[in-house]
């Protein structure tokens, strides 16, 4: 069985730390990124592929980096275009490599799960039934009329196997208000739809045949190389799996599971876990109670005669809404890309992600701007120029090389670098484990866009390669 990860996401719903720069799987809700949970999640089950949009290329390379997987099992869409187009995306490209064949079980990138044994036994079992010619998805046995997830209605009749439970999945629920929830719950054969699913690559291929023909000619007239992979998504219209697929199939497996699941997906759902009720050392209350703090780690809060509040903090913008209201985050993200605001979907620019590590913007006035860079194990920047600034650089941990002109050096901590205004260069790492060095920019301008690559490993090259930069 081959897993695969699903990872995209608008970043609304978890504003301000999630946002469409850096969407909800890469935020550190917990104690690491849940794209990075779901990886590790998935690893006992085989090594899991990912789908997901082009936009996110070095945050998902970071990730899959951390834990030994290669980006040869990264499949990337030029934009999103919902599930329905992901899927068949997958399954194109297995069929072309001779996978047709292989069962794949579907995960989301951003959802808890809690019981990762359990999730391996149920995944096992509806791999058994997929591998047969079965479309198997995972229910999660309820535990509230929650109205933010979605439900999925089994049949009447007797379960396919007693032990563990088989059923078949009737119908689908989208979101319901709280009086149907309270009665999809009481009925007792309606689950949560975890957005988990199991089938053979041909048997899906088949689906797609006759249940959106259209899809999937377009999908058809994809090269082996993607190489008109951007032409063909221009064309299609954003579709759900779920709406365009399992709610049109004839036969529908579902196998219910307690795995500790939710979908993170609201404000509402971080404070119900556990460990989200606890507002943290630095908050302090006075006859307040029932609130939820999101905290930046070096701030202090006060919190006095109020009750029910959710408040996330982050370095650009404060989120403050009263519990059963977080769902109208959207709204807030909406009036304020109305208005302009880089918050909307980016965070502060202090921090990114790059395809050969990060960095961090230590400071930025007017004459200078300093940064803490970090490089990837056996990664490299680009060879580059800038015309309007100088750079001094200062390697405070690790060991790597570094090319001026063309020529090439052995640089430690504490050895300084100077880089000249027009002076081609660039940093490698030729180790194991990070190398980070403090850049300082003197001149006149010192935006992202001074920059002329000559050569790049990640095709962001501006000018043709110069032989010079790949002398050892």
């Amino acid at each position: 069985m081959i897993p695969v990860v699903l990872s995209g996401g608008s970043g609304t719903r978890l504003w301000p730390v999630s946002r469409a720069s850096w969407p909800k799987p890469f935020c550190d809700l917990f104690d690491e990124p849940l794209y990075l949970k779901t990886l590790k999640r998935l690893l006992p089950l085989g090594s899991p592929w990912t789908v997901t949009v082009r936009a996110l290329q070095a945050r998902t390379r970071e990730a899959c980096g951390q834990v030994g997987l290669p980006e040869a099992q990264v499949i990337y869409e030029p934009f999103g275009r919902n599930t329905a187009p992901a899927i068949a995306l997958l399954c194109r490209l297995f069929a072309l490599s001779g996978r047709g064949g292989e069962v794949v079980g579907i995960f989301p990138a951003d959802h808890l799960v809690q019981d990762g044994e359990v999730l391996r036994q149920a995944v096992e079992l509806g791999a058994d039934y997929a591998a047969k010619g079965e479309v198997v998805t995972l229910g999660v046995t309820p535990t509230r009329p929650a109205v933010m997830f979605g439900y999925i209605e089994t049949a009447g009749d007797a379960p396919v196997r007693e032990i563990p439970c088989v059923v078949t999945a009737k119908q689908f629920v989208e979101k319901p208000d709280e009086a149907t929830a309270r009665r999809l719950l009481a009925a007792g054969n309606c689950l949560w739809n975890a957005g988990i699913f199991l089938f053979r690559v041909d048997t899906m291929v088949g689906h797609f045949q006759s249940l959106l023909p259209d899809l999937w000619r377009r999908m058809e007239t994809i090269h082996a190389g993607c190489s008109n992979l951007e032409s063909v998504y221009e064309e299609i219209e954003p579709l759900s799996f779920d709406h365009g697929i399992l709610e049109r199939l004839a036969s529908l497996l579902c196998i219910p599971c307690d795995i500790g699941w939710s979908d993170i997906g609201s404000w509402e759902e971080v404070s119900a876990l556990p460990n989200g009720g606890d507002p943290g050392a630095h908050v302090f209350t006075a006859d307040a109670d029932n609130n939820y703090v999101h905290p930046q780690d070096s701030k202090v809060y006060g919190l006095a005669g109020v009750d029910d509040l959710i408040i996330v903090d982050t370095d650009d913008a404060l989120l403050v809404t009263r519990k059963g209201q977080s769902h109208r985050v959207r709204e807030i993200v909406e009036a304020v890309r109305q208005q302009g605001l880089p918050a909307a979907a980016q965070h502060d620019h202090r921090f990114d992600s790059r395809p050969w590590g990060r960095y961090e913007v230590l400071a930025a006035p007017d004459h200078f701007k300093a940064k803490l860079i970090t490089v990837a194990p056996h990664a490299r920047l680009s060879y580059q120029s800038h015309e309007r600034r100088e750079e001094h650089w200062l390697v405070v941990r690790g060991a790597g090389q570094v090319v001026l002109d063309g020529l090439t050096r052995d640089v430690k901590i504490g050895d300084h670098v100077f880089v000249a205004k027009g002076c081609r260069h660039r940093m490698i790492n030729p180790h194991d484990s990070d190398l980070q060095f403090v850049e300082i920019q003197l001149g006149s301008y010192f935006g992202e866009d001074d920059i002329t690559r000559y050569q790049d490993d990640y095709q962001r090259a501006t000018d043709p390669p110069d032989g010079g930069a790949e002398r050892p």
